[in-house]
């Protein structure tokens, strides 16, 4: 697939729903395909969307069927999925998605649909966490 394709496809999935809608239907195999930012960077869609808290997007995304990933669950406030996924292995409490962003960013970008995640997530390590830019 042709990179330069791939790239602005994640580049308009952190925010911008119709150009990510359009792209798609260009070419369907972008759904689950991922950038290599370099340094092991790796991005998909769901992956942009998720760490800028676009529920909007990640939503599209997951219903044109991306798979489902911690980070995204960690936006999208299921927390019985990030709870279980945390049981099964809980050295993922220091994982690192896109661009090195950790569960708590996710969870944080997910404003208010994400709180309980958040408080679960500070509950097992707490963390000091900015304010999430894209939130007033």
């Amino acid at each position: 697939m042709n990179r330069v394709l791939v790239q602005d496809f994640v580049i308009f999935a952190h925010s911008d729903l119709e150009m990510t809608k359009k792209l798609l239907a260009k070419e369907p195999a972008l759904l689950n395909a991922a950038v290599d930012w370099g340094g092991g960077d790796w991005e998909t869609a769901l992956g942009a969307a998720a760490h800028m808290g676009n529920r909007d997007i990640a939503l599209f995304l997951l219903a044109g069927g991306a798979r489902m990933d911690l980070f995204a669950s960690a936006m999208l406030g299921q927390l019985e999925i990030v709870k279980a996924m945390l049981t099964l292995q809980p050295k993922l409490i220091d994982a690192k998605g896109p661009h090195g962003f950790s569960l708590h960013w996710h969870a944080n970008a997910g404003g208010t649909e994400a709180e309980k995640v958040l408080e679960y997530l500070q509950s097992v390590k707490k963390v000091e966490l900015p304010k999430f830019p894209m939130k007033k």
